[in-house]
């Protein structure tokens, strides 16, 4: 597999070189401060990859080209907006950068409600609280309807919770939530995610189906011309939140979206935390049968809880078992090699590691901090070597 590293750009504040010394050889990055509503310029594209090469590494995975609310609405601006993104498409695959990431989740990317929990080990992880979660959409967000989403018995310990909050701790929970998340085109504010979430009134999980699927009939014809592989990710958690259909959770949903174009440059991201926190899903058994359209992987693992909230645990000691993913990850790579296909190497990378050592008192993305994606590398490649010598 090949090592991989997340990287947001030249304002990251862990640079290339220490991504490198890490024990990576690509890194996956995209021109995240250019705006979703305009085409990535070959020049742009060239001149980041140029960064890349310089520290002595290789841009492999473009995460994400982000696809904007037009596309997932569908309607008038769809058909603009599936352009530029074909356009983007078209220079990255072009550059050499194949390998395309993105995710179909509306106004909201990976959501969680403390950055910041301490761990047994006071290592501290990224965590999910459903009844925080609902104390914020209910009755701090207020959004309209929001009470039918729920179950009583979960209305009531949320609003319990929300009791015990300080204003300091409300507003840390809003910031954790909807400010400046990957998935927010904007950072947004209360009255701002409002608006974001009203514009899908009405939409059903059916909807937002017919959209990508829609979107991906424009899309993968254009990157199997190119040979780029396209790698949709998990809806993260694969949950409805703020009563917005997510479509992109379980088994059903990844069979659905590569049965209905069948093509080979439409495929997975496997993301083993996302798929992780919803207790339906067998992380194992989805990997088993979609290797063959798997593209990209992050790994990294969770630990679940009755009530659907989650805790991202340390990359090999979560509910999944990442030594049978490994192995089969592998295995597939061995058929791909075997066929000999140039693109048999799955990229993978380290995710959503613990702040830990001095990272703790220092600025770091969410879950993106040095030492903890090091750790989290580091126990992979053991098990990666272990498989090796056990020979598949």
């Amino acid at each position: 597999m090949e090592s991989c590293w997340r990287w947001f750009g030249p304002k990251d504040l862990v640079p290339l070189l220490h991504a490198r010394q890490a024990g990576a050889t690509g890194i996956v990055t995209a021109l995240h401060e250019v705006s979703h509503s305009r085409v990535w310029t070959p020049a742009e594209i060239e001149a980041r990859k140029a960064l890349v090469e310089a520290a002595g590494l290789r841009w492999s995975v473009c995460e994400s080209i982000p696809v904007p609310s037009a596309i997932k609405l569908g309607g008038a601006g769809a058909k603009a907006a599936i352009g530029v993104w074909k356009d983007s498409l078209v220079h990255l695959a072009r550059a050499g950068i194949k390998t395309v990431c993105y995710n179909f989740m509306p106004v909201v990317d990976w959501t969680r409600t403390d950055l910041r929990f301490e761990m047994p080990t006071t290592a501290l992880a990224l965590r999910f609280d459903m009844a925080q979660f609902v104390a914020y959409d209910v009755f701090v967000l207020r959004r309209k309807g929001a009470e039918e989403n729920y179950a009583p018995d979960l209305l009531r310990r949320a609003e319990e919770r929300l009791k015990g909050l300080s204003p300091e701790a409300v507003q840390r929970l809003e910031n954790n939530i909807i400010a400046g998340l990957p998935g927010g085109e904007d950072s947004y504010g209360r009255d701002a995610i409002r608006s974001a979430i009203a514009l899908f009134d009405g939409m059903t999980a059916g909807d937002l189906q017919a959209n990508l699927e829609a979107f991906l009939h424009e899309i993968v014809p254009v990157a199997a011309e190119l040979g780029a592989r396209l790698a949709i990710h998990p809806d993260d958690p694969p949950i409805s939140l703020f009563g917005l259909p997510r479509v992109v959770s379980t088994a059903s949903d990844l069979r659905r979206i590569l049965g209905n174009v069948d093509d080979p440059a439409n495929g997975l991201t496997l993301c083993v935390g996302s798929l992780g926190s919803r207790a339906d899903n067998d992380v194992f058994a989805i990997t088993s049968e979609f290797a063959s359209r798997i593209n990209f992987a992050h790994l990294r693992d969770v630990a679940l809880e009755a009530d659907g909230s989650f805790v991202e645990a340390s990359h090999l000691e979560g509910r999944s078992d990442m030594y049978a993913i490994l192995r089969t990850l592998l295995t597939e790579e061995a058929r791909r090699r075997e066929e000999g296909r140039e693109d048999h190497m799955i990229p993978m990378r380290p995710d959503h590691g613990h702040l830990i050592g001095d990272d703790i008192d220092k600025p770091t993305n969410p879950g993106y901090s040095l030492i903890g994606r090091l750790k989290g590398l580091g126990e992979l490649h053991g098990v990666i070597h272990a498989i090796g010598k056990a020979g598949l």
